[in-house]
Formats: C-alpha cells, sequence, structure tokens
C-alpha cells in the first residue's frame, strides 16, 4: 500500500483511535467521510426516530418534524468531508437539529402559533394522533381511570415544554429527554455552560410554576 491510499488509511486509523473511548457513532462517521455509505445507512436506520420524535417535540409538527429529520441527515451527509469526532456523534447531531428546528420555528411562527390555538379545541387531537387518549384498553375501571389520568398530565407536560422559549425549550429535551450534560448542551447549542445552566433555570422555574397542580418535581 502507498501514495494516496496509504495516506488515507494512516488517516482511517488515526481517526478510529481519537474516538475509540467515545462511541460507535464517531466511528461510523469516521467512515462515512472516507465514503462508505453503508456506515451511514447504520446511522441512519439508528438515529432516525429518536431525532424524529427530539424534532417533533421541538416543533410539535408531526409531518415537519419528518421533514426536517431528513434536512438534518441531509446536512450531516454533506459535511462528511470535514468531519472530526470532537464532541460524540449525537451531540454533534443535536446540534444540526437544534439549528434547523429553530430556523423553522422562526420562519413558521406565525402559522404555528395559530394551529397551537385551534389544536385542542378539535376535542380528537386533530389529525396527528400525538395527544389522543389510549382508546384501546381493558374495560376495568381503575385501569382506564389511571389511563387517562396518565395521559392527561403528559399532555400538560408536553403542552408546558412546548411553550417554552424555543432554546429553553431545546435545552430542557436534550437534558431531560436525552440525558446530555451541560457541556453537551452547550456544544450542541453553541453556547457556554453558565448559559445552559441559565437556560434550564429559568425553563423548570417556569414549568415548576405551570405544573404545581400537577405536584412534579421538574
Amino acid at each position: 500500500m502507498t501514495g494516496p491510499k496509504l495516506i488515507m488509511a494512516d488517516r482511517v486509523r488515526k481517526g478510529m483511535e481519537a474516538v475509540s473511548a467515545l462511541d460507535l457513532d464517531a466511528q461510523l462517521m469516521l467512515r462515512v467521510r472516507e465514503g462508505d455509505n453503508d456506515s451511514f445507512r447504520l446511522l441512519l436506520e439508528k438515529h432516525r426516530n429518536p431525532l424524529v420524535h427530539f424534532l417533533q417535540r421541538m416543533v410539535q409538527d408531526a409531518g415537519a418534524s419528518e421533514e426536517l429529520a431528513q434536512e438534518v441527515f441531509l446536512r450531516i451527509y454533506r459535511s462528511r468531508s470535514s468531519y472530526e469526532p470532537a464532541a460524540k456523534f449525537t451531540t454533534w447531531m443535536l446540534r444540526i437539529a437544534s439549528h434547523v428546528a429553530l430556523n423553522w420555528l422562526r420562519d413558521e411562527r406565525h402559522e404555528r402559533a395559530a394551529e397551537r390555538i385551534d389544536e385542542p379545541r378539535t376535542g380528537s387531537g386533530g389529525d396527528r394522533g400525538v395527544d389522543r387518549p389510549a382508546r384501546d384498553v381493558p374495560d376495568r375501571r381503575p385501569s382506564t381511570e389511571q389511563s387517562l389520568v396518565g395521559e392527561d398530565r403528559l399532555r400538560e407536560i408536553r403542552d408546558a415544554i412546548a411553550s417554552l422559549p424555543a432554546k429553553q425549550r431545546a435545552a430542557v429535551l436534550m437534558h431531560k429527554y436525552e440525558e446530555m450534560d451541560y457541556s453537551q448542551i452547550a456544544e450542541a447549542l453553541e453556547c457556554s455552560e453558565s448559559a445552559v445552566k441559565s437556560l434550564l433555570f429559568r425553563a423548570y422555574e417556569t414549568l415548576r410554576a405551570r405544573l404545581a397542580h400537577l405536584a412534579i418535581g421538574a
């Protein structure tokens, strides 16, 4: 092995060594960087559903979240040649996803506001079916009541999070749902850790006030 092939092999080896202590995703992305499209398909299959769920909580639109997830993976693929494993792959992915979601929210702010006002009054959860109470449950009164109460609590929590300012919402979703630490959230949102702490403090104070009747510690 000589010339360009040797240089490429050495690049891959050094990259793999650099991320060996991080995660398999970063190793797969390094292979994508070198032209391995099968590795990209593996990343897509693994992360597509979690990414769609994250985006759906961000933009509150099931159809848009599917399209935005495609945009995120398109950006990831287009950035493959410049990828460096400076952080976990999921942190890098959510940084791109946050940019995409925040841009969408800025562009669609007025339309989203109108939809969110109308949706709760439909009585059936609209076409999305995200917040519709469970129907196919056994006809046993205690379990049915528990299910409805649980659905109602979850709906209130989701609505409270959805009403947060976009950056606070993103920070809460990463912290609570993605279980990311302050440094990872700061990397994803491209801000300082102190800014992340401030975002989360304000967000959780708002959630505690809005959800106090549920006796939930945010």
